[in-house]
């Protein structure tokens, strides 16, 4: 079969590898000038660092499945991500663990009794936690919410805390030791040659064609057996049911001498500036040395048609209107929607590798059985 695989990110790549692994006339095409999507990584001029060019990527997962995947096409090298965090002029660990919350408030508590301490500051008030706020103020109290969520988040979401769900604070652990490593999955990485080169070497093969800088077009269509779309859902049907809501980012770049701020990453959490966070690229590879360095202050805004999506908004308007948009998809042969924007979801890059790597069993099975691949193949939506 000729498959067209839109867009050259993990999901798009991932599949069309497989596919044609199993023979079958893959096209790739991406309206950027690169492969990799927004993991795509590339050395500065000036510096020769590796950038992530458009925001921090650490691979991280328990899936030794996907991880021995991805170690196929690049060496991995091992990295633990240290972010600090900046509030009230001083500088703490996150997530929030046992030094976090002895530094805050001053104290030398050990495990028991910091949660003990913790659990006083907490408002258990709340039975079940809807919001942001309320599950905040539920399981870490006020002033830690205050401190490092509250205006974190208003400058992450563009909205107040009391407008979204409390499944997005969930995702972020307290601990109650001096683990300072940001993730708690068995396998952590990043790639040597950066993502883009992983990315190259997961398309390099006989049966793919890549197109860059080159948009879609629906009269494309006629000229494949099937589609494989992993840009923004909306934008497939031209946003005949309304724009869904992302958040984009901007990037301000500065370039200094030595080391500019110690570490990889830094969050602001308080309202006295208006970036997220600072990301300082030279400490995502330790094993290069650098004379030089270069940092990106980071901006979140809302998402317009011209910008690039980044993450999924998911309020109770916007998933109301992805309902609409997943019946229709579900409507639409021959077009199967994969990946974080054609799913409508945030997804970390091993779930994306582990879900098209599903698809395209589902979809041998369905070859097989001579089943026309007409399914919008979807997770938890």
């Amino acid at each position: 079969m000729k498959f067209l695989i839109v867009g050259a990110g993990f999901s798009g790549a991932v599949i069309g590898r497989e596919l044609a692994d199993l023979g079958h006339q893959i096209t790739i095409i991406d309206s950027r000038s690169h492969v990799a999507g927004n993991c795509h990584t590339a050395r500065d001029d000036r510096t020769q660092i590796m950038v992530h060019k458009y925001g921090p990527h650490i691979f991280h997962t328990d899936n030794q499945e996907v991880w021995e995947y991805i170690n196929q096409f690049g060496e991995m090298m091992p990295y633990v991500n240290r972010v600090k965090a900046i509030t009230n002029g001083q500088v703490y660990t996150m997530p929030i663990n046992l030094h976090t919350i002895n530094q805050f408030f001053g104290k030398t508590f050990n495990p028991s009794e910091a949660r003990f301490f913790l659990e006083s500051q907490t408002d258990q008030s709340i039975d079940d936690p809807v919001t942001f706020e309320q599950q905040a103020l539920k399981f870490v109290g006020k002033k830690i919410y205050e401190a490092f969520f509250k205006y974190y988040t208003i400058k992450q979401w563009g909205i107040e805390p009391n407008r979204l769900p409390a499944s997005v604070l969930k995702r972020l652990p307290i601990r109650f030791n001096y683990d300072d490593n940001y993730f708690s999955h068995k396998y952590q990485g990043i790639p040597k040659e950066g993502y883009t080169k992983i990315i190259e070497n997961i398309i390099n093969h006989p049966r793919i064609k890549v197109i860059l800088n080159k948009s879609f077009e629906h009269n494309m269509k006629h000229e494949f057996d099937h589609i494989i779309w992993t840009g923004a859902l909306d934008n497939y049907f031209d946003y005949e049911l309304g724009e869904l809501g992302y958040r984009t980012l901007d990037f301000e770049t500065s370039y200094g001498n030595g080391d500019m701020q110690g570490n990889a990453v830094i969050n602001y959490c308080d309202n006295t500036s208006s970036y997220t966070r600072i990301t300082e690229h030279k400490h995502f590879s330790p094993w290069e040395k650098h004379e030089n360095s270069i940092c990106h202050k980071e901006f979140s805004r809302i998402c317009t048609k011209n910008d690039i999506p980044y993450y999924p908004i998911r309020l109770v308007d916007d998933k109301q209107m992805f309902e609409e948009y997943f019946k229709l998809a579900n409507q639409t042969n021959g077009v199967t929607f994969v990946g974080r924007l054609g799913t409508y979801r945030y997804l970390d890059m091993d779930v994306t590798i582990k879900e098209a790597l599903e698809i395209v069993n589902l979809m041998q099975k369905h070859l097989k059985a001579n089943i026309n691949l007409q399914a919008f193949y979807h997770y938890d939506h």
